[in-house]
């Protein structure tokens, strides 16, 4: 099963000196049945996009809780073995929550098929939305037009291989 971990680059860097994404049970979104439900298709590359931009959020959320990581949303996608990724049953259906899988066990870093990071010039909507987010989920529709602007910024693909230039240990 393919799951898209969110991460920062603090979070990122952290994973690549221990070979590990999280040794379990952590958050990862996927394509879920509630996913399908929700977004009405069966094209798998539509619904693994959708699970990205919900990890993409997620990685927000982490930016918005620490102050000192750059202002750049991280993803990573991981194949883990079927069963070792699953949604709660008492959220499934919930909206804040499509996507959302509990991943158990340790998932190397080398079971990463890609990660996806902004690009640098991201970094100024991404600020912005982290800033905004909790006014955002308390319903406020201006703060909602910021979190979305950082949403127009699609994450570019990077190979495991460049990791460690995007957390400045690459030479």
């Amino acid at each position: 099963m393919r799951v898209y971990v969110p991460l920062t680059l603090p979070g990122l860097a952290e994973a690549h000196k221990t070979g590990e994404l999280g040794t379990g049970p952590f958050v990862a979104y996927a394509v879920t049945p509630a996913l399908r439900e929700w977004y009405l298709s069966d094209d798998i590359e539509e619904l693994e996009y959708a699970a990205l931009n919900r990890a993409a959020l997620a990685s927000l959320r982490l930016l918005a809780a620490g102050q000192d990581a750059p202002r750049r949303r991280v993803v990573v996608a991981v194949d883990v073995p079927d069963g070792a990724a699953a949604a709660g049953p008492d959220r499934g259906l919930d909206p804040t929550a499509l996507g959302e899988v509990r991943v158990t066990g340790t998932v190397a870093l080398a079971r990463a098929a890609a990660v996806h990071v902004d690009s640098d010039d991201a970094e100024e909507d991404v600020t912005a939305a982290a800033g905004a987010l909790a006014a955002a989920d308390d319903g406020d529709d201006d703060a909602q037009v910021v979190v979305d602007g950082a949403e127009d910024h699609e994450l570019l693909w990077y190979a495991t291989q460049e990791i460690p230039n995007l957390v400045g240990l690459g030479g």
